[in-house]
């Protein structure tokens, strides 16, 4: 082989494994880029589910955040329940029991820049100072305030022995449309079939005390009815006992262990 023959061969030897390392360093871009779009979608559908904090306060009442929204459910307790938290834009109650609407509550809060979805019997109730900022809910009806679908969900008694306590019609339950998820707060109530009736809930806040609401036994059945992802027991201080919320968590579990029951801590002033 003359010396320009061996030239021509080494020349388009280094030609060919020049395209082939250029080849295989764009499919290892091609690999990173698409292993960082994964890691992008996964960490955004983290973010989206991670914008809503939830945060007790007591018994029935609770903060949720969501982006610039700040929502109170329930508020009573005082400004001091609520040192450390950030302004309301929304508040929703949901019955004109003193456990749900207190009005001296609402007077020390800084109500200034919130919107109030409310039964029309909890507006009956609230001074006229408040009456431009309310929006008047009925069973079955829903809302769009702040950004958030707001459905009104019934919540009433069924025994005989409790019909007085909550009467059809007259409080709301809530079920709250945010990005992705439902979150479904029973208020106070019984298994109702509206409730059992509920569909597509990512985190249900679960009633239970006696008498005025229902039994563990009552809620358990209910929620395995339809089957939220999550199930938080709340508003379980009864009269004069304290529902079992490890009874009603073992109810579920027995039967759909795909139902994760989240406790919270809704009395940090007690031992329960």
């Amino acid at each position: 082989m003359n010396m320009n023959k061996l030239l021509l061969l080494i020349f388009i030897t280094s030609i060919s494994f020049s395209c082939k390392e250029a080849k295989k360093s764009e499919n290892d871009m091609k690999s990173t880029q698409e292993v960082e779009e994964d890691i992008s979608s996964t960490m955004k559908s983290e973010n989206t589910n991670a914008k809503i904090d939830i945060t007790p306060i007591e018994h029935a009442t609770a903060v949720l955040e969501w982006n610039d929204v700040v929502i109170y459910l329930d508020p009573v307790g005082g400004a001091e329940a609520f040192e450390g938290q950030k302004q309301p834009t929304l508040i929703l109650i949901t019955d004109i029991h003193g456990d749900h609407l207190n009005i001296e509550t609402l007077n020390e809060l800084d109500t200034s820049n919130a919107t109030f979805v409310v039964p029309q019997a909890v507006a009956d109730e609230l001074p006229e100072k408040f009456s431009e900022q309310l929006v008047i809910m009925n069973n079955g009806t829903s809302e769009v305030v702040s950004g958030i679908t707001i459905e009104a969900i019934p919540m009433y008694n069924l025994r005989e022995e409790a019909l007085k306590f909550h009467s059809n019609g007259r409080g709301n339950g809530y079920v709250l449309n945010i990005d992705d998820q439902r979150i479904y707060f029973s208020g106070d109530t019984e298994d109702i079939p509206e409730m059992r009736a509920l569909k597509n809930i990512d985190k249900a806040f679960i009633c239970m005390n006696l008498p005025y609401t229902m039994t563990e036994e009552s809620a358990a059945a209910a929620v395995l009815d339809f089957k939220p992802k999550q199930v938080y027991p709340y508003h379980y201080r009864g009269k004069p006992d304290v529902s079992d919320v490890e009874k009603f968590k073992n109810l579920v579990n027995a039967a759909n262990q795909d139902i994760e029951v989240v406790q919270l801590d809704w009395y940090p002033n007690e031992e329960y």
